[in-house]
């Protein structure tokens, strides 16, 4: 992974898109040895205005100001240690952004930036703020309520990149981070799940909430369809 940014450095991305009035999304590009691969920031609206940046990526100037225009940056979540790249950047930009990030990585996290919490309660009934069981207490999920339906925002747990050419596309098969439909990559299975039954109970879970109209994953493809479905079916396989 490149080292943490310590300028403002702007990394190919598209364009911000509100998918419902508290929600919003920005995919980017990130350039490694094998290849690129996409990564995404999620941005969350609460009811008084304020914001949370989940995976923080920057933005070119346009984008920024849209997104100001949008809503006051808040809170910064670094939802594991592998997502601190921007993470300096963006606390230096605004400040007074508190930062949250999983008490399982909160020593690395703070290598980059000071971590102001580990849990937190946004006063928004509409949005949760989740560490995520079976993970050591390493990976954290949004899970937000909006007009279209809830939406789960989850980091490395879930991936849905397709698959890809070449070497590099071979390797990341063997890894497990791309595939046809979503899942949970072997790399990640190996070094982020330490309870399976923890975390199969969580995804069985989030499969049952009735108005689950979305996945938002960091890593590929939002998935839009079967998302209860797709939920059900990881927490199968990791029966198997």
């Amino acid at each position: 992974m490149p080292k943490p940014f310590k300028e403002w450095t702007v990394l190919p991305h598209g364009k911000l898109t509100r998918l419902e009035d508290n929600l919003l999304s920005v995919e980017g590009e990130l350039h490694m040895p094998l290849g690129d691969f996409p990564r995404r920031m999620t941005v969350v609206r609460l009811d008084d205005g304020r914001l949370i940046i989940y995976s923080a990526i920057a933005l070119d100037e346009d984008e920024m100001r849209a997104l100001e225009g949008y809503g006051t940056p808040t809170f910064l979540v670094v939802p594991n240690n592998l997502h601190r790249l921007d993470a300096k950047i963006w606390h230096d930009r605004y400040p007074g952004m508190k930062v949250l990030a999983p008490v399982g990585v909160r020593d690395k996290v703070e290598e980059i930036v000071p971590v102001d919490a580990t849990k937190v309660t946004f006063a928004d009934p509409d949005v949760r703020f989740i560490p995520i069981p079976g993970t050591d207490d390493r990976e954290v999920a949004l899970l937000v309520h909006s007009a279209g339906g809830t939406t789960l925002v989850v980091n490395d747990l879930i991936w849905n990149v397709h698959d890809r050419p070449g070497f590099g596309g071979w390797v990341f098969s063997v890894l497990g981070l791309t595939g046809k439909e979503p899942r949970i990559p072997t790399i990640v299975e190996l070094r982020a799940i330490k309870d399976k039954d923890a975390l199969r109970a969580q995804l069985e879970a989030w499969s049952r909430i009735p108005d689950l109209s979305r996945i938002i994953v960091s890593h590929g493809s939002i998935v839009t369809r079967d998302a209860p479905a797709h939920l059900a079916r990881l927490a199968t396989e990791l029966a198997a």
